[in-house]
């Protein structure tokens, strides 16, 4: 199956299983708390497991060095590897997060296997220029 079909295949299912977030108001807060559950799902492998932590400092970048060569010095300040515990748990929250998305896209008549595209399109257009 192609990712484009399990991606219309997933949105349809939102559909058919959503029923008490139906509202954009309710959709739009779950999506948002959603959004808060995958970050503390993140912040609690640091503070309770360790099994990653967090290491933050100013990115350092060469003064002469190309566009095309900053993602070399960028750092995710991520530090070690999410044991299998925690890496359970931020899939589901991340997978949490992904329904009401789509959900968000079924209510505002959105096909997400689209916007997948259209934003694949637009970073490839764009490349190194898109600085994100």
């Amino acid at each position: 199956m192609k990712s484009n079909e399990v991606i219309g295949e997933f949105q349809d299912m939102v559909s058919q299983v959503l029923i008490r977030h139906r509202s954009i108001l309710d959709c739009l807060t779950k999506y948002q708390e959603s959004t808060a559950r995958v970050n503390r799902s993140i912040i609690k492998t640091v503070t309770d497991c360790g099994c990653i932590s967090i290491q933050a400092i100013k990115q350092q970048f060469p003064e002469n060095g190309s566009l095309k060569d900053c993602s070399k010095y960028m750092d995710s300040h991520v530090k070690g590897k999410l044991c299998e515990h925690c890496r359970e748990i931020i899939a589901e929250e991340i997978g949490n997060h992904l329904f009401y998305m789509a959900a968000l896209c079924n209510i505002l008549d959105f096909d997400l296997a689209e916007l997948f595209g259209l934003e694949y399109n637009r970073i490839n257009t764009l490349g190194h220029f898109l600085l994100s």
